[in-house]
């Protein structure tokens, strides 16, 4: 992030090839891995490195941030992976929320309680970012049964050990640009079942980055449309009173 922000740089991942520029501003969601390898190897785990992109026509800065912000409804607005969230109360310069995220890649029940914190920070009236990380994640096994239970931090299957990432907003265009680069360390794959496991990581990764992107433009533009609606609604009240 700080060589984005540097004199001379790209602020957005899309403003580095014209032709996905294009396509965003089309319409489109961009997703694609960080680097040629993906995931990364290192002792014991992988390293999930994906960005994806998608514009957001007719909305302001301010509208995106409103939304992404609004952690209480993420279980409204992400179903069906997110089964809930909550605000976590905080003194400090962060926000601080949970959410139990519902692992739908597997025939376990599984689902993950996790505990996040992030910074936003605002470059100027057109460009904000934030710096998302987990600081506990804890898996549930027989998620949904009698027999759920909550194990223990660092034990598992470990398809999610953490989750960190970065988000850019930018207005430009007539609406916002919006980035989401999504950072996941899990446990590493056997070398027996690589050739088979690692094709699933990558369709799942490019998936739900996908649906995260889609489901926030969603709520964004359905956030705005209610906003408009009772401004026209109160203009139209106080001209039939005066």
């Amino acid at each position: 992030m700080q060589q984005r922000l540097s004199p001379g740089q790209c602020f957005l991942w899309v403003d580095e090839a014209p032709d996905r520029l294009a396509r965003v501003r089309a319409g489109e969601i961009v997703v694609s891995p960080v680097g040629p390898q993906v995931p990364r190897k290192v002792p014991s785990g992988l390293i999930h490195d994906w960005v994806g992109a998608v514009f957001i026509p007719n909305v302001s800065l301010n509208d995106v941030q409103q939304v992404v912000r609004d952690y209480a409804r993420y279980k409204d607005l992400y179903q069906p992976n997110v089964v809930d969230s909550k605000v976590i109360p905080s003194a400090e310069d962060k926000d601080r929320f949970s959410m139990l995220l519902l692992n739908q890649t597997l025939l376990l029940k599984m689902a993950f309680d996790a505990d996040y914190e992030s910074s936003y920070f605002q470059v100027d009236d057109r460009r904000a970012y934030s710096v998302e990380r987990t600081t506990r994640v804890q898996e549930i096994q027989e998620y949904g049964s009698p027999a759920q239970h909550a194990l223990e931090e660092g034990e598992g299957h470990g398809i999610i050990w953490g989750l960190s990432g970065f988000t850019r907003f930018m207005e430009r265009d007539g609406g916002v640009y919006m980035e989401l680069e999504a950072i996941e360390l899990s446990r590493d794959i056997p070398a027996s079942m690589r050739w088979l496991v690692e094709p699933i990581v990558r369709r799942v990764s490019r998936s739900s980055l996908s649906t995260s992107l889609q489901q926030t433009q969603k709520a964004v533009r359905l956030r705005t449309e209610l906003a408009n609606r009772k401004s026209v609604s109160s203009q139209s009240a106080d001209q039939a009173t005066h």
